[in-house]
């Protein structure tokens, strides 16, 4: 990832210290690799889903939400909403309207399943999207019904989100780090192809769980794993 420290990663001596706080950290969580993984992911989806409501309540209403309005209909607040993904089931916030009329898109009122776009939301997230690439893959959730004007507004959005978490600093020793990569399938051009999604998760010495990177590849291999691990 970009503005990142190469000690990150670098081997430190096992300490006795150290081992008992990997041997709690192990206790406590009962750390399972993809368990884990998926977790963090869940957490990443649930927020960026929350902003792609936002900005299609922007667009139902007709004004952002610091802005005032003399429309009749305005926001009301959340609603709890239980869907499955890739990750597993997962709860997001829903926003409402005054008078009910607002249908949402990236995620539909009855539709209980998102396993075919929560791909493409964790895909905006891995090193190297451009502003255009992330608008493409929007373009590719919402469909083309949806104006490109609406289209860029989303990207405005998340594009900011995106860079913060893509660049934040991150602690000089993890104790803990999981490697794995999620496999999915994307259209390119009209082709069908696989890629894979290559995951770093590390437990801090305070024992707080976070994905360090994801970085997007043709394939799984030990070469590139490690060209991940240079980079980072």
């Amino acid at each position: 990832m970009a503005n990142r420290k190469k000690e990150v990663y670098k081997v430190q001596p096992m300490t006795e210290g150290k081992r008992n706080i990997i041997r709690g950290l192990i206790d406590e969580y009962r750390i399972e690799t993809a368990e884990d993984i998926q977790a963090a992911l869940r957490d990443l989806l649930g927020g960026t889903i929350k902003e792609m409501m936002e900005s299609e309540m922007d667009e139902h209403l007709g004004y952002e939400k610091s802005e005032r309005s003399d429309n009749d209909d305005y926001r009301n607040g959340y609603k709890r909403k239980r869907i499955n993904s890739s990750y597993g089931s997962m709860e997001i916030e829903v926003p409402q309207d005054r008078q009910s009329s607002f249908e949402p898109q990236v995620v539909k009122k009855r539709q209980k399943d998102i396993s075919d776009i929560d791909q493409k939301i964790i895909s905006m997230y891995a090193k190297g999207m451009t502003t255009r690439q992330i608008s493409d893959t929007l373009m590719d959730i919402y469909g083309f019904e949806t104006s490109e004007g609406f289209i860029s507004d989303v990207t405005d959005k998340l594009l900011p989100q995106i860079e913060e978490w893509q660049t934040r600093p991150l602690d000089s020793v993890y104790p803990v780090i999981f490697i794995d990569a999620i496999h999915y399938s994307v259209r390119d051009n009209g082709v069908i192809r696989k890629l894979a999604a290559y995951v770093m998760l590390g437990i801090s010495v305070e024992g707080k769980k976070e994905v360090l990177t994801i970085q997007v590849g043709e394939n799984e291999s030990s070469k590139y794993w490690l060209s991940v691990l240079n980079v980072c």
